[in-house]
């Protein structure tokens, strides 16, 4: 299985693709990292043309990568309203794109992401970092910060997929 999470933003959009021989990362599954980064757009630009350069990396990424599924962060509560506009946009972007290509699309919150990584929902993001790097067996933290959490996104989705695949058999 592979998994990519999606980290969204319109300046620096982080990924991290993992690859999972059983699907499920509590069950021994051996997991590698097959891909990480950051895509960034130049801030000079206008919007548009920033969402246009985004769009093209992302479905070049999903076209290179083909996942099985997308883990995307779900905006849950941003202060600067400028700034939910923009990440808003972004990940509206990575579900489009994500869901044209076939693949499974789940947002998780950032408090899920912790809890299903670090094991404490108010983890802080040193901590799920250094988690991202011991549950990938990472010689040193994933950098920069936006592709460690697309990483860490990525795992989350892993760690639910067993339990996601016996509550969708069950109903």
């Amino acid at each position: 299985m592979f998994v990519l999470g999606v980290d969204p933003g319109v300046s620096r959009c982080g990924y991290g693709c993992i690859s999972s021989g059983t699907g499920d990362a509590r069950v021994g599954g051996e997991l590698s990292v097959v891909a990480m980064g950051v895509i960034t757009t130049p801030p000079s630009d206008e919007l548009p043309a920033r969402l246009a350069a985004l769009d093209v990396e992302l479905r070049r990424l999903l076209a290179e990568l083909r996942p099985d599924a997308v883990a995307v962060e779900r905006l849950f509560f941003q202060a600067n309203a400028r700034t939910a506009m923009s990440v808003g946009q972004a990940s509206g972007l990575v579900l489009a794109a994500a869901s044209g290509a076939g693949a499974r699309v789940v947002q998780y919150t950032p408090n899920e992401v912790k809890q299903a990584v670090a094991g404490y929902g108010s983890a802080p993001k040193e901590q799920v970092q250094r988690m991202v790097q011991s549950l990938l067996g990472l010689t040193e933290r994933p950098k920069p910060a936006d592709a460690a959490d697309a990483l860490a996104l990525a795992l989350c989705h892993l760690a639910s997929a067993g339990l996601r695949a016996r509550v969708a058999a069950a109903t």
